[in-house]
């Protein structure tokens, strides 16, 4: 009796390598065919699952994004507005292997994101939902009376993203002006300043 394949499986297998691929070497380290080779296939036989090396690169961001979303999903589900907000914040930065980690995906995903339009157009809309949510939580603590800032929601929004991206680089390229205690520090200052006039 001929063996069934779970393709599913398979396409996930070909993330997992294709993850651990970029985490040890960078988007270099992840061509086409080291992939298959640490996969268990033939190098054409990648393309049955993904046709090209973005269509692959764009799985493995949507890993890391996953991961991202869940806990927002999991943070908007039990608490709202400044409580929500600093969840998000606190648990969207590179405090932990794990998350550092989906941080070096997500860079070589800028990377290659620089030149290929489609990835780029991607990411942006990954950005929009993502600061509509710190929107979402921002508006809901001004409206509960924790928020009292007179820093302006867009403002506030910027300086969110900017510090978690800040931070994601810093971790791989300069761990050490990205500690735990550092980042803490960062965020702790940030949510002090919304809890003032």
């Amino acid at each position: 009796m001929p063996k069934v394949i779970d393709h599913d499986e398979r396409r996930e297998h070909i993330v997992d390598v294709t993850w651990d691929l970029i985490v040890r070497g960078g988007l270099e380290a992840a061509t086409m065919r080291e992939i298959a080779a640490a996969a268990g296939f033939a190098n054409g036989a990648l393309k049955r699952y993904f046709p090209s090396k973005d269509a692959l690169v764009e799985a493995t961001f949507d890993r890391a994004l996953s991961m991202m979303q869940r806990h927002i999903a999991a943070t908007t589900n039990s608490h709202s507005g400044l409580a929500a907000l600093r969840a998000i914040c606190y648990g969207s930065m590179p405090m932990d292997t794990k998350r550092v980690t989906a941080g070096r995906v997500l860079m070589a995903f800028w990377e290659m994101s620089l030149s290929n339009k489609r990835l780029h157009d991607r990411y942006l809309e990954h950005l929009k939902t993502w600061r509509s949510y710190l929107h979402e939580h921002i508006r809901a603590g001004r409206e509960q009376g924790e928020i009292h800032t007179a820093i302006p929601d867009d403002q506030l929004v910027d300086e969110i993203v900017l510090i978690n991206a800040g931070a994601n680089i810093m971790s791989l390229v300069g761990p050490r002006f990205s500690t735990k205690k550092l980042q803490r520090r960062h965020l702790d200052s940030f949510f002090d300043r919304l809890a003032r006039p």
